[in-house]
């Protein structure tokens, strides 16, 4: 072997052992990283959280709701079973979140009606009047089972009858309708998978990994959508920056599950 081929070997091995070891290295802080992100989920279904669950403005979990391994349960025939005098909305009474990533899988029968509040606080009659609501209902079917005229019609609805764009599910509820056109929300009785993001300045509603809508809140097209809809006799909508997270009883049967929940700082 010639002495030029020996010094180009002994040159190059050192290189070789030092683009290794920075692949490791690398390899070493994107895991880092991972277990970071996965230790700052907050699962609030799990064993060790599950328990701070409760009814709005109460202290037990209202008649009807149940968790059980892992899952959120609304029974409507449970709840007129027996008698209750708090809210039947429920809320994880554990931690106030201000900015956070939100991510719930969800199911609904038909005709099914329910919501995501945030920056939930008590003291009022229910969540709804004063924080803000990811619309969860089915779209397809709702309007054929439920007479929306009379609500709809205070709210100069062309088609009273019909389920506003701001009632459908993924809707900032009576402010936001989603933007877009392809929403993907899978039939009643099946998994939907919705998130949302709550940061400075900015509020994200997304469906089964595709982004509905995004808003800022108190910015000056928010507070001309709040004084000229549904919120107008309502001084206290959105007035919160933190507060619990909450689901709606509205009459219908619930599961909830994979509710996990990140701080952003």
């Amino acid at each position: 072997m010639k002495i030029s081929t020996i010094f180009y070997f002994l040159l190059i091995i050192p290189i070789l052992f030092t683009g290794c070891a920075n692949q490791e290295k690398n390899q070493d802080e994107e895991q880092e990283q991972a277990e970071d992100q996965a230790q700052k989920w907050i699962n609030l279904l799990d064993a060790e959280h599950a328990d701070h669950w409760r009814g709005y403005n109460g202290e037990t979990l209202p008649p009807g709701w149940t968790i059980n391994n892992g899952m959120l349960y609304f029974d409507t025939e449970l709840k007129l079973e027996q008698d209750y005098t708090g809210g039947s909305d429920v809320i994880y009474g554990g931690q106030k979140f201000e900015n956070f990533e939100l991510s719930v899988e969800w199911k609904i029968p038909e005709g099914g009606n329910s919501g995501i509040f945030y920056h939930v606080n008590e003291g009022h009659k229910s969540p709804s009047g004063t924080a803000p609501e990811y619309q969860l209902i089915d779209d397809e079917h709702y309007a054929d089972i439920h007479d929306l005229v009379g609500y709809n019609s205070q709210f100069g609805a062309e088609h009273p009858e019909l389920l506003q764009d701001w009632q459908m599910t993924g809707a900032d509820y009576a402010m936001h309708p989603v933007e877009i056109e392809d929403k993907v929300l899978h039939p009643t009785g099946e998994w939907n998978t919705s998130k949302i993001v709550v940061a400075p300045g900015r509020t994200e509603h997304w469906l089964n990994g595709k982004k509905l809508l995004s808003f800022d809140p108190g910015s000056e097209d928010w507070q001309k959508r709040k004084n000229s809809g549904k919120w107008d006799g309502y001084p206290d909508y959105g007035k919160y920056n933190s507060g619990y997270i909450a689901f709606q009883d509205h009459g219908s049967p619930l599961w909830f599950r994979n509710v996990k929940i990140r701080p952003i700082e």
